[in-house]
């Protein structure tokens, strides 16, 4: 039987390193990291061969004294905290007193030193233990050099990958780290070339854009929210953009930059019904949280987090994101400036406050699509009630839940091609993709009337009776409840038949019988999207079916009540397979385009 020993100190320091210092980029990252909590406005960074020969971190910080240097050196020697109970709330980013010790242990080591009133030192170091202490003229703040990463650990060093990908690991690392910190100049150097220069930024939009170029950046929303003790901000990846370049994911937590899946999902669920299955958004975001509601001290290189209560700041992360998302912003854009349009008394869209709509203001009972459009037709002295598929349906009924026109600002709307809606805007020109835009708010009408728990239908004039196959009859046995809730009134009528009274009456051109075949072709067929729950796919396939078609020929009023309806959606600028229901073209293209400027 093995005997148990206490491991040497050069052993226990060569795991603890492994805990801490993977790659040549974790040493980069806890370097940097030293260096902003010794308050260092520069940071310069060099790296040669990857990492493998050198990594030197040079700052304008704070400094330490000589007894501090040597001090540095020692395991679990830190400035940071004094108890167990500093580690509530506490800022820094290291805290442990690992880095250093763990770092020298595996390379050959040198640290150049000076405090802001005292004299520099140098104190060198092979493989964690110290050779030289040595007086040094130098200004304030620090400079580490870290040669010949892994030099006595060659199973580690023999893990490591080429030097360009190690490079690109550490660029990575400098280029989150830079994001977060946009308050220091960041110079990066590899094999003599300068790999990054990152000045001052004033805006996370701003370090984005020296970091992935301005072209990228305009693929990107703001989101800058506050939900109960939750604050978030950063940027999101416009949903007409998603999975056409490479994804990041940059996710900051009480200023530490962390893996934390939980979120990210919340994050992903915000968008769903805006993107097709499998496709993952972009996002850099800043989660700002109460000191008590995190835990930091749960990784060795603290690269996660714990949250006291998960639940509610996931919902709130994700009804933030939701509520950006709904930003008229979030549309596709060519050539468009980022900002947020409205309506004013005039009747054109201009600027305005960010709590303010995104297109119009809408009385808060404005009611279902073309029913206003129904109201402003005149009165002809007859009785009859228009019938459409069956169903009978009257003005009047629908009248009884619409505000007036006359309370809606709607800018002069026309349609083309019988497919889209345009209308002029102060920045461009705006299209609306009339069966997306219908198809979206259906749906989250249906998923309202869900939500109470059932929808008035219409009672037909004449049922309609269905004769299904074998998977059609057995999808509506596992649907009909749903169906219910939707608004229709079905019931079995014998084998694969089904008799249906009462359907939902979206609008005039409702054809109910085509709907429900179309709809249930689909459940059998198991070709509904597979992102979202039963309720929610059945919803999006009901409302893509009811919605109007390109090709039908819209009204002026009919298109009024569209772009009402479309403004009070959640998410109008995304139909329910991820495609883009509102497209905007900026002058300044045009221009261009036109060779005008």
């Amino acid at each position: 039987m093995a005997r148990i020993k206490v491991l040497s100190g050069p052993v226990a320091d060569q795991i603890a390193a492994g805990e801490v210092v993977e790659r040549p980029a974790s040493v980069v990252k806890e370097l940097v990291e030293n260096a902003l909590d010794a308050g260092a406005t520069t940071i310069d960074i060099t790296i040669e061969e990857g990492g493998r020969a050198l990594i030197r971190v040079a700052d304008n910080g704070s400094g330490m004294s000589r007894d501090d240097a040597v001090l540095s050196l020692e395991r679990h020697a830190t400035s940071k905290i004094v108890s167990a109970e500093d580690l509530v709330g506490v800022s820094s980013f290291g805290f442990r007193g690992e880095a250093l010790p763990a770092i020298a242990s595996v390379s050959e080591f040198a640290v150049e030193t000076a405090p802001e009133d005292g004299a520099g030192t140098m104190v060198r170091g092979h493989g964690g233990e110290i050779v030289a202490v040595e007086d040094v003229a130098r200004r304030r703040g620090t400079t580490v050099h870290v040669h010949r990463l892994f030099y006595n650990t060659p199973a580690r060093q023999k893990f490591l990958r080429g030097a360009r990908s190690e490079w690109r690991a550490i660029a990575e690392t400098v280029g989150s780290i830079a994001l977060l910190r946009r308050d220091v100049h960041f110079v990066t150097r590899h094999d003599g070339k300068i790999g990054l220069d990152l000045p001052v930024a004033p805006t996370l939009r701003a370090r984005l854009a020296a970091l992935w170029g301005a072209e990228s950046i305009a693929r990107f929303v703001d989101v800058d929210d506050v939900y109960g003790v939750v604050h978030l901000r950063g940027l999101l990846e416009r949903p007409a953009d998603v999975g056409t370049r490479t994804r990041r994911v940059m996710l900051v937590i009480n200023g530490r930059i962390v893996r934390d899946n939980g979120i990210v999902r919340a994050v992903e669920a915000a968008y769903r019904s805006t993107l097709p299955s499998g496709v993952r958004p972009s996002l850099v975001l800043e989660l700002t949280l109460p000191v008590d509601e995190v835990d930091v001290n749960v990784h060795p290189a603290k690269a996660e987090v714990r949250l006291r209560e998960r639940w509610p700041i996931e919902r709130a992360v994700e009804h933030m994101v939701r509520r950006a998302l709904g930003e008229f912003d979030s549309s596709a854009g060519v050539g468009w400036r980022t900002w947020t349009p409205n309506a004013t008394t005039t009747g054109t869209l201009q600027p305005a406050a960010e709590s303010e709509p995104w297109m119009l203001r809408v009385p808060t009972t404005a009611e279902g699509l073309f029913a206003a459009a129904e109201t402003q037709r005149p009165d002809d002295g007859t009785s009859a009630a228009p019938t459409v598929s069956g169903v009978a349906h009257t003005a009047h009924a629908a009248a009884e839940h619409v505000a007036p026109l006359e309370d809606v600002i709607v800018p002069p709307l026309m349609q083309l091609r019988r497919t889209f809606i345009m209308f002029e805007h102060p920045d461009g020109v705006v299209l609306i993709d009339q069966h997306s835009a219908h198809e979206r708010v259906l749906y989250e009408r249906f998923l309202e009337a869900m939500a109470r728990g059932a929808s008035a239908g219409q009672r037909l004039l004449f049922p309609l009776t269905l004769h299904m196959s074998a998977p059609e009859a057995d999808a509506f046995e596992q649907h009909a409840t749903i169906f219910a809730q939707l608004g229709f009134e079905i019931e079995a009528f014998g084998g694969h038949t089904l008799l249906v009274q009462a359907v939902p009456m979206p609008h005039a051109r409702f054809d109910a019988e085509r709907c429900l075949r179309d709809t249930l072709s689909a459940l059998a067929g198991d070709r509904l999207p597979a992102s979202a729950a039963r309720h929610e796919r059945l919803a999006a396939t009901v409302a893509c079916k009811s919605a109007v078609k390109a090709g039908d020929a819209l009204s002026p009023g009919e298109m009024r009540a569209l772009y009402i309806d479309l403004a009070r959606t959640t998410l109008p600028a995304h139909d329910v397979h991820g495609r883009a229901t509102i497209v905007r073209l900026s002058w300044d293209e045009l221009e261009r385009r036109f060779g005008r400027t």
